[in-house]
């Protein structure tokens, strides 16, 4: 994906490295004339080598180039891990090599319409100083916008995506679950404008945009969900205790529930919790 969007920014690139078929097949696709080859001949072949495996598999990839002897002084190590900064190249950089971490803020499918995505695309940017000009034109030449993460706050930085991004995926999709059992025949349907407007609220006006019974204080009705929730899911029921308990905390705080309000949200939440453990 990102070497397309090089590839489409004008940068030529000769080689790369699949090996699955199915990665094969994307580079056949996104990257004509582009050549497969060993993860040796890319280093040796390329003034820039794009990372792009799992972020598990980085630290390992990379000790093994520099030990290998793959790496060529003033060579530019770019990488698409969230989670990293430049940190898990230093055994590359002690050789030359000059690091770049580019993460795009964004979920791709792997086929050739992600390459519309990235059009005004945040991506979190780590780089030493001195080539931060270099990142950043890098990622306005693939077409994103350069937001620059602390070395020290990648995992932070990284956490906070997942668990907005990925969270939200699999509360969406349980809602879906839960709404079919309820005799509901679209629950996309029935979900997609509530959530589009609660989403854009949030964005827009952070703890202030909270509705619902657990920003109004309805205890009564916070505990006749979880009673419902619990019949159907056990795994539910204790997700929307979980959420209900921070929604609860975050609205106190924001000042939209008051403190006797919270207070009986929280007994109720404390009193289901242990009757269904």
């Amino acid at each position: 994906m990102l070497a397309a969007a090089l590839a489409r920014a004008g940068h030529n690139v000769a080689t790369a490295n699949a090996v699955s078929e199915t990665a094969q097949l994307r580079v056949s696709a996104m990257l004509p004339g582009t050549r497969l080859e060993s993860v040796e001949a890319v280093f040796a072949e390329s003034d820039l080598v794009l990372l792009t495996v799992p972020d598990d598999a980085l630290p390992a990839l990379v000790d093994s180039a520099a030990a290998q002897g793959w790496i060529k002084a003033g060579q530019f190590l770019m990488h698409c891990s969230g989670r990293y900064g430049t940190r898990v190249l230093e055994s590359a950089t002690a050789q030359g090599a000059l690091p770049l971490a580019l993460h795009p803020v964004m979920t791709f499918t792997g086929t050739s319409l992600d390459l519309k995505r990235l059009s005004g695309c945040p991506f979190g940017v780590t780089a030493p100083e001195q080539l931060h000009s270099v990142a950043a034109a890098l990622v306005v030449e693939m077409g994103g916008e350069p937001m620059f993460v602390d070395e020290t706050r990648r995992p932070l930085y990284h956490a906070a995506l997942a668990h907005s991004a990925n969270h939200l995926v699999s509360l969406v999709a349980e809602s879906m679950d839960l709404l079919s059992l309820a005799g509901v025949a679209d629950p996309g349907r029935m979900l997609e404008p509530l959530l589009f407007a609660a989403l854009d609220n949030a964005l827009t006006d952070g703890d202030q945009a909270l509705t619902g019974p657990v920003a109004r204080g309805d205890a009564g009705t916070v505990s006749a969900h979880i009673a419902e929730l619990a019949d159907v899911s056990a795994h539910s029921a204790a997700v929307y205790r979980a959420l209900a308990r921070r929604t609860a905390d975050r609205a106190l705080a924001a000042g939209i529930l008051d403190s006797a309000g919270a207070a009986e949200l929280l007994e109720v939440l404390a009193e289901d919790s242990g009757r269904r453990q």
